[in-house]
């Protein structure tokens, strides 16, 4: 008769559970009950309904991203996987999403039921996806104006790649009303402006707050754009049907900034290597024909009659001021192009140009002021200068 010990019946049956597909990426809706939110910030509850109860534990990371109002009482939706503890010799749900009944569980149905038929049109199929240009001249940006998502987008884009010009086509990016400001934030993108790349861009929130871009017009209108479009929306863990349409997809708002552009500081750092690998190359060069300027004429001494000496070595000397020209133009143009390029990095910043005397005027809001239509009498205006900033008041 085979026997078992508590431990070896125990993880055997907790093989079983962690080798159950089902049991590993499961939803489960109840009624939360004996709900617990330790110091730890781990979470200890009850699931329910009218027969059957099921514990769970969801621990601080996950807790930390829930949104949805969980208390006692409270009908949810709760994903995770069922695992056994084996101390107690006790199943239990491993949570790391808990939505609320009625609202993202909804939600999450029709996400999956959005991105299963987008799926099978092949909208998602990775053969369509467009490169990104590798030096981009022009960025459109389709978020709200008034996001921090907007701002990050901004500094980040300036830091990398000063030469870059930002355009940004404002829309909501929350509510009912967003999904079609979207679309047509996309549309003023590929019909009027002249951009290489575009970023699709909102912060963090729920399920709910995102839902905008889980709309079927959003993310056609993503696939039938004509630029590479890259979604950087929500946080790492959020996923969203653009997500998957996009040519690309960031994790961020300032990763898709990031992906979007090139690195000036590592471009510049090319620019010294490939100088001094030029200098190097001059350099191995004109020592080789050196050389080859001595052994010619040690061969001309022995070999040639006077004349004939006499004429190679004014060959020689040709050759030698050709070759000295040659690298002294090369030099030269390898000097202009550098001084050129050091030139353009210092005349794309912002410094550079308020110290020529611009100015540049903001609202109470911070928004850019471009013409005088967006300005009224009496509005007060902030104009900054190269080393400091003036209040002003419009008079008329």
């Amino acid at each position: 008769m085979q026997t078992f010990s508590v431990r070896e019946i125990t993880r055997y049956i907790r093989d079983l559970f962690e080798t159950d597909d089902i049991l590993d990426d499961i939803w489960v809706r109840g009624e939360v009950s004996n709900l617990t939110k330790a110091h730890s910030g781990h979470w200890y509850f009850t699931v329910k309904d009218s027969d059957s109860q099921l514990r769970c534990v969801m621990f601080r990371r996950e807790a930390r991203g829930v949104r949805a109002d969980v208390r006692a009482g409270a009908d949810v939706l709760v994903h995770g996987r069922v695992g056994v503890y084996e101390a107690r010799g006790e199943y239990q749900l491993y949570a790391d999403q808990i939505e609320a009944l009625g609202g993202a569980g909804d939600l999450h149905q029709r996400f999956e039921e959005l991105k299963a038929k987008l799926d099978a049109e092949g909208l998602f199929d990775p053969g369509r996806k467009r490169p990104l240009p590798v030096f981009p001249s022009r960025i459109g940006v389709v978020t709200s104006s008034t996001a921090a998502a907007w701002h990050d987008i901004k500094n980040v884009l300036q830091r990398r790649f000063p030469l870059v010009e930002v355009v940004l086509s404002p829309t909501l990016v929350q509510g009912a009303d967003a999904p079609a400001q979207i679309v047509q934030a996309l549309g003023r993108l590929t019909r009027s402006a002249d951009v290489d790349i575009i970023i699709l861009a909102r912060g963090g929130g729920s399920l709910e707050d995102l839902w905008c871009f889980n709309d079927e017009t959003v993310a056609r209108a993503v696939a039938a754009s004509r630029i590479p479009v890259i979604s950087g929306i929500g946080h790492e863990i959020d996923f969203t049907i653009a997500d998957f349409v996009a040519d690309l997809r960031a994790p961020t708002p300032t990763a898709a900034a990031e992906l979007a552009t090139p690195n000036r500081n590592d471009l510049l750092l090319d620019i010294d290597r490939l100088r001094s690998g030029l200098a190097g190359s001059l350099s191995d060069s004109l020592a080789e024909k050196e050389r080859d300027l001595r052994r010619l004429q040690s061969g001309l001494h022995i070999t040639t009659p006077l004349k004939t000496v006499q004429q190679a070595r004014r060959r020689v000397a040709e050759k030698r001021e050709q070759l000295a020209r040659t690298q002294q133009l090369q030099l030269q143009q390898m000097r202009e192009r550098l001084r050129h390029t050091a030139k353009a990095l210092q005349a794309a910043s912002p410094e550079h140009i308020l110290a020529r005397g611009y100015a540049l005027v903001r609202d109470d809001a911070g928004a850019v002021i471009r013409e005088a239509a967006q300005v009224s009498k009496n509005q007060r205006l902030t104009v900054q200068l190269a080393r400091d900033q003036i209040g002003v008041r419009v008079d008329d």
